[in-house]
């Protein structure tokens, strides 16, 4: 071999043992990245969440893509894309429903000092695998014109027989009802909470149909005297820029139950990071921030859901009414809810 031959052989050798050596370094050296997006699956329908999302994004410049959907649907959907979902953060209303997504495995654990502080315990998981961020209540409506009926102080007077043939309700399917009778569960016992589905179907004035609005609508017109609506629809109809809507509101009066006992019944709207969470993060960043005074102002200003944060000053009609809330960890609602569906289906509420 010439020595010019084998000097180009030598030369090329060490070339590709610096140019290796430096493409590793560089590999090694260069720094993660966090992408600045964020993935929600929603099954909040608001204009009010719109504004958090943009306002989240003004602040931080992570940008969030969005897939809104069924809260049932979504939970399905994250289930089959597995691993590769590139969902970061399910939101959804009703601790019910958190379960639901919760049984299935999808949520991962978030300890924040921030979150620990700002939401009082009953209203996030114990585990920390998901977090409520803005709060309703489970009330009692009547007929204004026909006056209060006789007992009618707390849930358990919606079973006694003098309310035969007063009050509408929707099915028991609904997220609600099922959440307010794993409720009724943990406080009452299973036999009891029995008793009382059966005590309220037996004075239905009619099938279970509708919605809260439906059903509010239905006791303003006089078609049933009572009935059961989470606080945000009436605080919708009260500050409408509709008339008939305010007409609607103005023909019932609320009831705000069980004040000498466990107090009233409340439920979530919250959230949970994934467990296969691409940008975990930046999920626990916007959770962070739906607790600020601003994003609480604005679920309770803007949807008349009540802030979950103690001491937020908010500007909604629901503000002429003050009350006790229970205390009841909001985990219980989910893990009740199996049972809560047996006991409608023996109870007959359809």
């Amino acid at each position: 071999m010439s020595r010019l031959l084998a000097g180009i052989l030598v030369l090329g050798v060490v070339l590709a043992v610096i140019v290796g050596s430096q493409m590793g370094s560089n590999e090694t050296a260069t720094p993660t990245v966090t992408p600045l997006e964020l993935n929600i699956y929603s099954a909040r329908h608001y204009d009010t969440d719109l504004a958090l999302y943009d306002k989240f994004t003004e602040e931080t410049g992570i940008a969030i893509n969005l897939i809104e959907g069924d809260s049932d649907e979504l939970i399905a959907r994250i289930e089959r894309e597995g691993a590769q979902s590139p969902a970061d953060l399910l939101i959804t209303v009703d601790a019910g429903r958190l379960w639901r997504a919760e049984e299935k495995g999808l949520f991962q654990a978030v300890v924040s000092e921030t979150l620990e502080t700002r939401i009082p315990e009953h209203l996030r998981h114990p585990d920390g695998l998901w977090f409520g961020l803005s709060k309703r209540a489970r009330i009692i409506i009547y007929n204004k014109a026909k006056g209060r009926p006789e007992k009618l102080e707390t849930y358990a007077d919606l079973a006694d027989p003098l309310h035969k043939g007063e009050i509408c309700m929707r099915s028991s399917s609904n997220i609600y009802n099922l959440s307010l009778l794993a409720a009724t569960i943990e406080h009452r016992g299973t036999e009891e909470a029995e008793n009382w589905a059966k005590g309220v179907v037996a004075n239905f004035a009619r099938e279970p149909q509708g919605n809260d609005t439906g059903n509010i609508q239905a006791v303003a017109a006089g078609e049933c005297r009572i009935s059961l609506a989470n606080t945000y629809y009436v605080g919708r109809l009260m500050g409408s820029g509709n008339a008939g809507d305010r007409t609607v509101a103005d023909a019932v009066e609320l009831v705000f139950p069980d004040q000498e006992g466990n107090g009233t019944h409340v439920n979530i709207g919250g959230a949970g990071v994934l467990v296969h969470a691409p940008n975990r993060a930046n999920a626990v960043r916007f959770i962070e921030f739906l607790t600020s005074d601003w994003a609480q102002r604005a679920f309770s200003e803007q949807n008349h859901e009540y802030a979950v944060v103690p001491g937020v000053e908010i500007d909604t009609p629901l503000n002429a009414f003050t009350f006790r809330e229970d205390a009841l960890n909001a985990s219980a609602l989910g893990r009740n809810q199996p049972e809560a569906v047996r006991i409608f289906d023996r109870a007959g509420w359809k």
